[in-house]
């Protein structure tokens, strides 16, 4: 037996055409969020080991470094200064600082927790302290680093006399802080894009901040 196959004609009702188009696809540039934040202490919890307060928090993004927002606790409540944060937070693709995986974005979430607000999300993070390629003689803080790469922007100085009026709230403790931060912002995003155009961060990495560690089984 044999089966003979014989195509049949499509027309125009059950013919797909398929025409030529072409897809646009817009990029933008990587929105970075540089942000520092200062505290004080508030209380004891053994010995003398003292839990933190949030006193202030500037930030700005990378590609409009002289545009610095600054918040002040006593001049501004708490809950509206981590508010305002949090709202330049969820905009930025990526978030930057110094030592921010372990100070500032935990003291955040910790502020964020005693305010019962939500806790900051998962975020690519670059850290210029945590994500410095590994090296020894030298010290790795901000003003070390900013001091050996000869930038332009100081750290601005603060002695106990001066962090005692700031941690009071003082008028005069405010502009010093004021200063202080902002000045760690704007000395940061120059210090950022040093250290990485000489190969000396590694790549951004996930900041897991809005879930608890998983905890393995143990029988």
């Amino acid at each position: 037996m044999q089966i003979q196959i014989i195509p049949k004609p499509t027309t125009p009702s059950n013919r797909i055409v398929v025409h030529p188009s072409t897809i646009a696809i817009t990029q933008r540039p990587m929105r970075v969020l540089d942000f520092d934040i200062e505290n004080r202490p508030l209380s004891y919890l053994g010995s003398d080991f003292t839990t933190g307060e949030v006193t202030a928090i500037a930030w700005a993004w990378c590609d409009k470094p002289s545009d610095v927002t600054v918040m002040l606790l006593g001049e501004t409540e708490l809950r509206t200064i981590l508010l305002a944060f949090c709202a330049a937070y969820v905009k930025a693709d990526m978030v930057t600082g110094h030592y921010i995986t372990g100070h500032d974005l935990p003291m955040l979430n910790g502020a964020l927790m005693e305010e019962q607000l939500p806790a900051l999300g998962d975020m690519l993070v670059q850290d210029t302290k945590t994500d410095l390629i590994r090296a020894k003689g030298i010290s790795r803080s901000q003003e070390s680093l900013g001091a050996m790469l000869r930038l332009e922007q100081p750290k601005v100085q603060m002695n106990q006399s001066k962090w005692r009026a700031a941690n009071r709230l003082t008028p005069e403790g405010l502009q010093l802080v004021r200063e202080r931060v902002i000045g760690d912002v704007q000395q940061h995003m120059a210090m950022r894009r040093e250290l990485d155009a000489l190969g000396y961060l590694s790549p951004p990495k996930l900041w897991r901040g809005g879930c608890a560690k998983a905890e393995g089984y143990v029988p």
